[in-house]
């Protein structure tokens, strides 16, 4: 089970990743599947977010 600090750290990481990914569609211009990963990517961010904060809030 990861701590709170493991978990802020993994979600982090995961955003850095999208930001590179994200930088470099940008350059050549994204596919419809980049922005099909990218929104996954994010959306496995958020919930991954909100699940530490209520773990860590109750």
């Amino acid at each position: 089970m990861m701590n709170r600090e493991e978990q802020v750290a993994r979600i982090e990481r995961m955003q850095e990743e999208t930001r590179k990914f994200v930088a470099e569609t940008r350059d050549n211009g994204p596919s419809g599947g980049a922005l099909v990963i990218i929104g996954m990517i994010a959306g496995a961010t958020l919930v991954g977010a909100t699940a530490a904060f209520m773990k860590w809030v109750t």
